[in-house]
């Protein structure tokens, strides 16, 4: 196993030992046996199975059609790299993840993730497992992984994951230091740079009522600062009370990670927060 992923699930199971800690990690609010089985599958078979497929057929893919390109990065600048995954994987998935709240179709591949009531390490991985396999980021990333930038990317997606899992934990490590009144400004260009459980939180509040939720923006993964510069960010300082799905008729397990093999009775649809 590559030295990247090992750190990964270091980190990965650092925050589930935090939610075990502070939190109650193995029975979330309003949990279900749903709930359980989608995240265990979706996320098992993201790490174990879609992820390296689409890597490996991505540098396959390369390999074939432009073979040239081969190590074509070896010799950048590793900053210069780093910056072509910020723009090919996460300004991406930055703009995948805001046409699937705002295109039907699209929606139902992502609906798994917000369709739990609570946030966790547990729901970043969750989502139908389709909706992986079509990820723009992750095709492009095997792309500059064959023309040279495997060592930036190991650097990268560890800081990415780490961002990410922060930003989903149930552990609000952000709230604290907003209670420190000198490190406000600080923290003012932390929230419009990466993720935060702020920010993200507001991104799954349920009801469009409460003015701590903006289900319609906040789509940042590791950088928040898209949101910033393509006008969907919403900075708050508060968490949602409630996290989950408003307007929608509840939608089965295999129709989260299955859909459109199968379908829930219900015709799904963009919730109204979202549109």
């Amino acid at each position: 196993m590559k030295i990247e992923m090992l750190i990964i699930i270091g980190i990965f199971i650092g925050f589930i030992l935090l939610e075990i800690i502070y939190t109650n990690f193995f029975r979330k609010k309003n949990q279900t046996l749903s709930d359980i089985i989608v995240e265990i599958v979706s996320t098992g078979t993201l790490i174990g199975l879609i992820q390296p497929i689409i890597l490996v057929t991505s540098f396959s893919l390369c390999a074939f059609l432009i073979p040239d390109a081969q190590d074509l990065l070896e010799n950048w600048s590793a900053w210069a790299v780093f910056g072509l995954f910020l723009i090919f994987d996460d300004m991406t998935q930055y703009w995948w993840h805001r046409t699937s709240h705002r295109v039907p179709w699209l929606y139902n591949l992502h609906r798994a993730h917000h369709n739990a009531e609570y946030l966790s390490i547990r729901v970043v991985y969750r989502n139908n497992l389709f909706y992986y396999f079509m990820m723009p980021g992750l095709w492009l990333s095997g792309a500059l992984i064959y023309m040279g930038g495997g060592a930036v990317y190991a650097v990268y997606i560890a800081l990415k994951m780490a961002i990410i899992f922060g930003a989903h934990c149930d552990v609000r490590w952000d709230e604290p230091l907003y209670k420190i009144k000198w490190l406000s400004p600080l923290m003012w260009i932390v929230e419009r740079t990466i993720s935060t459980p702020a920010t993200h939180s507001a991104h799954h509040g349920k009801y469009a009522s409460d003015l701590a939720t903006h289900y319609k923006g906040n789509y940042g993964n590791l950088l928040f600062f898209w949101d910033v510069l393509f006008g969907t960010a919403h900075i708050t300082r508060e968490y949602p009370k409630d996290l989950g799905v408003e307007n929608l008729p509840p939608i089965s397990t295999r129709a989260q990670l299955l859909w459109p093999i199968f379908r829930s009775e219900q015709k799904q649809k963009v919730p109204s927060a979202a549109e």
